[in-house]
């Protein structure tokens, strides 16, 4: 590797060789395997495992060895659990470190605020609805999804509870609120959306206050105190996850709905550069959007995504616009001058620019996968075709110049494919899909619904057929449901209006009659009139 680098070095200080380097796709990169490693696996939950018993040991003068068991159980327990459930997060240790990680600092959050009520003799009562036992619960479920924060919310207040000297009315407290965290935010779209969770979570401290002061008698001052720290705990929370979340996005490469929501907007430096520059390829991109959002509606994933991944999957096409379809005005088509090769070269390096772009543009991961993926491995078929034809056309000119077939040079197919990898995930898979209906769906002169359903089923299968889809996880139920959204998507996106009929105009003749009529009537027809 360093000598290598060393010689690239050299070249370049020669001329020989270009200083610039593209992304490229390698089979197991060592992220990859320690994404998925055991050992790495094993490590975080041993790292979880003692800082765990270090929390349960802090700030307790009495024998721990008790609780620090009975945590152990609670933290296996609920592993085992989380790989039944939440397999996603299992099986990807950075989600797995940022699971563990959120709750163990909240816990210790926790413990420490508790250490400093007991040593100032403060009630017990404020305490409960003071603690910031949403956190947890808010960044997991926004992070990680609904499934991981309910399971946060489990696992932590149980852990909590055994911190806090085995308190069962916070532990009633600490899972009521975090459900209603969950439940409040798994749809959040908007930063305001989070206030509106923080002020539900008060809501339900409100409510628990109100049951507490009954059950103990306490005085209208002491559910008013209560009442007021767990409004403002709910909403500091949720000050404090809204200002952290951006980081730990872009810490553990995760985009949130939120940002998703953000990067939509098609007012983005690369979208309106495609406006000017390819406003072809800009308009196919929004139609794309619409079909992807829609096969992502019907099988139940992020539409949102699926909707950004369509706006940026063809920017690439910005630096040549005028070499692709959607851009080259009537009668003026540069290909005409290429040889085959030469322009399936330039029709593929269409996706190294769209990540060089990307890369520049620093946007998120998955857009940068979207466009690496969106043509798989697939073959540039029309340029494909052609060069077969011109070796046809040369042998058979070959044949009658007495010429061997084989000073007839061979068409390879690795030549017109794409360097791939094919689509990793359901999202692209689906942009994927759409993308090569937009563009099918040029050709069909008569769009009638029967004709626009047989091109999307022919497409389907032929992703299928050439094995583009084997790498991203969709089920035959899942293509089917959202090839079906697509269809109808398209063909409301193609309906023709029916031709209204248009009023005949008077010829010179019937206009000079029409004249002479109206006069040879007199005053009589015009008081009539």
């Amino acid at each position: 590797m360093i000598l290598d680098w060393l010689e690239r070095r050299r070249l370049v200080r020669k001329g020989l060789a270009c200083d610039k380097t593209r992304l490229s796709h390698t089979e197991d990169t060592l992220q990859e395997r320690i994404e998925s490693s055991w050992v790495a696996r094993l490590i975080i939950l041993a790292v979880f495992i003692v800082l765990l018993h270090l929390g349960v040991a802090w700030g307790s003068s009495s024998d721990t060895r008790e609780d620090q068991i009975l945590a152990f159980i609670i933290f296996i327990s609920g592993l085992m659990l989380m790989e039944l459930d939440c397999p996603g997060v299992w099986r990807t240790n950075s989600h797995l470190g940022l699971f563990l990680g959120t709750i163990w600092f909240n816990l210790m959050v926790v413990k420490a605020l508790y250490l400093v009520w007991i040593a100032q003799a403060w009630p017990m009562t404020l305490f409960y609805f003071l603690s910031p036992c949403t956190f947890a619960p808010f960044l997991i479920t926004l992070l990680l999804g609904t499934r991981a924060g309910i399971f946060s919310v489990v696992q932590f207040s149980m852990l909590a509870a055994l911190l806090t000297g085995h308190n069962f009315t916070f532990l009633i407290i600490s899972l009521l609120s975090g459900f209603t965290a969950v439940y409040f935010s798994q749809n959040v779209r908007k930063r305001f959306d989070l206030i509106k969770a923080g002020f539900a979570v008060g809501g339900l401290n409100l409510l628990c206050a109100l049951v507490l002061g009954l059950v103990h008698g306490g005085s209208p001052d002491t559910l008013g105190r209560q009442a007021l720290c767990g409004i403002f705990a709910g909403l500091l929370t949720v000050f404090v996850v809204s200002a952290i979340l951006p980081v730990v996005e872009w810490l553990f490469q995760i985009t949130t709905t939120i940002s998703w929501i953000e990067l939509a907007d098609l007012n983005h430096p690369l979208l309106q550069q495609m406006t000017m520059e390819a406003p072809g390829t800009y308009h196919h991109s929004l139609l794309v959007a619409n079909l992807a959002e829609s096969g992502a509606k019907a099988i139940g994933l992020d539409a949102t995504a699926c909707r950004v991944m369509a706006y940026f999957h063809d920017i690439g096409k910005i630096i040549k616009p005028e070499y692709f379809a959607e851009n080259i005005p009537p009668g003026a088509n540069p290909h005409e001058n290429l040889s085959p090769s030469m322009s399936a070269l330039i029709i593929i390096t269409h996706v190294k620019e769209g990540i060089d772009l990307a890369l520049k543009y620093r946007l998120k991961k998955q857009i940068l996968d979207a466009i690496q993926q969106h043509h798989g491995d697939s073959v540039v078929t029309y340029f494909h075709q052609r060069a077969l034809q011109q070796q046809r056309d040369a042998r058979e000119g070959g044949k009658i110049m007495n010429m061997r077939e084989e000073d007839v040079p061979e068409v390879s197919e690795n030549s017109f494919r794409y360097p791939g990898p094919r689509p990793q995930s359901k999202e692209i898979a689906l942009l994927s899909i759409a993308d090569a209906v937009e563009a099918a769906s040029r050709s069909l002169e008569k769009p009638t619904a029967q004709r626009i359903e047989d091109l999307v089923n022919e497409i389907v299968e032929n992703k299928i057929s050439t094995h583009q889809l084997d790498e991203c996880h969709l089920t035959m139920n899942e293509i089917r449901a959202a090839a079906e959204a697509m269809s109808s998507t398209l063909k409301n996106m193609m309906h023709t209006r029916i031709a209204y009929l248009k009023k005949e105009k008077p010829s010179a003749s019937t206009v000079v009659k029409s004249t002479k009529r109206s006069s040879s009537a007199g005053p009589s027809a015009s008081a009539a009139a």
